[in-house]
């Protein structure tokens, strides 16, 4: 387990699920973490407190990342505060909620995160790494079939791989470098059950055909690695599960 001692990392959408699995296991390989969070405080409270009974520290910020102005104030408080960011882990998506416009997938997706990139690289130094969070189903996107309810998502956060991939030049004049983690259908996760509600059945098709899906825990470890893996080269994706369908 490579060691992070001394590393503070950002994660988006940390207050549960794969965030929260991500901020545990880097605070367990030695990271400070920074936990954001949109709304549900008290579950954000309580991943800093397992950060915290790791030994590291864990520090609270609030923003909708598809808020300019929370944005900018979460990562100004960030420089005043700690004063550097080595890892950024962008790991907040969506965009199959009711009750959102028709362009909120892109601006989660898309613009939310060439937003915190271009934010946190001046804060990062020679060695820092972002890592983008994504899915099979977006990687693959305009290459294998995609359901009609997750087409949105897919085309934005292919999208958005693609926008940061774009930077890897400017990054790595800085020092930084991009790794992409893409997973199958994670077991328990929200995507997946959305997608089943629209098409029973769903996610065991997925299973029989892929013969096991990956786990949070299974997931978030790639993501740690991710982090951690000072061999990887800028733009290598790292997938978790299967990716033949």
């Amino acid at each position: 387990m490579l060691d992070l001692k001394g590393k503070i990392a950002l994660i988006t959408g940390a207050s549960r699920g794969i965030g929260a699995a991500v901020a545990q296991q880097l605070a367990e390989r030695g990271a400070d973490i920074i936990i954001n969070y949109r709304s549900k405080a008290h579950r954000a409270e309580e991943i800093a407190a397992n950060v915290v009974a790791t030994g590291q520290r864990a520090v609270l910020v609030q923003a909708d990342i598809t808020n300019e102005e929370e944005v900018g104030k979460m990562m100004q408080n960030i420089a005043n505060d700690l004063t550097k960011l080595d890892l950024l882990v962008l790991n907040a998506s969506g965009g199959m909620e009711k009750d959102k416009s028709a362009d909120y997938a892109m601006d989660l997706n898309l613009k939310a995160q060439e937003r915190l990139a271009d934010l946190a690289v001046p804060l990062m130094k020679d060695g820092g790494r972002i890592v983008f969070v994504t899915s099979h189903l977006a990687h693959f996107y305009g290459q294998k079939p995609v359901s009609a309810i997750y087409e949105n998502v897919a085309a934005s956060k292919y999208a958005g791989e693609q926008a940061l991939r774009d930077r890897i030049p400017k990054l790595t004049d800085k020092g930084i470098s991009l790794v992409v983690v893409s997973g199958d259908l994670i077991e328990g996760t929200i995507t997946p059950k959305l997608m089943e509600r629209a098409n029973r059945g769903f996610i065991n098709e997925r299973r029989e055909q892929a013969g096991t899906l990956p786990t949070v825990a299974d997931f978030a470890k790639a993501i740690a690695d991710a982090c951690a893996n000072t061999s990887l080269s800028s733009g290598e994706t790292i997938f978790v599960g299967s990716t033949e369908w």
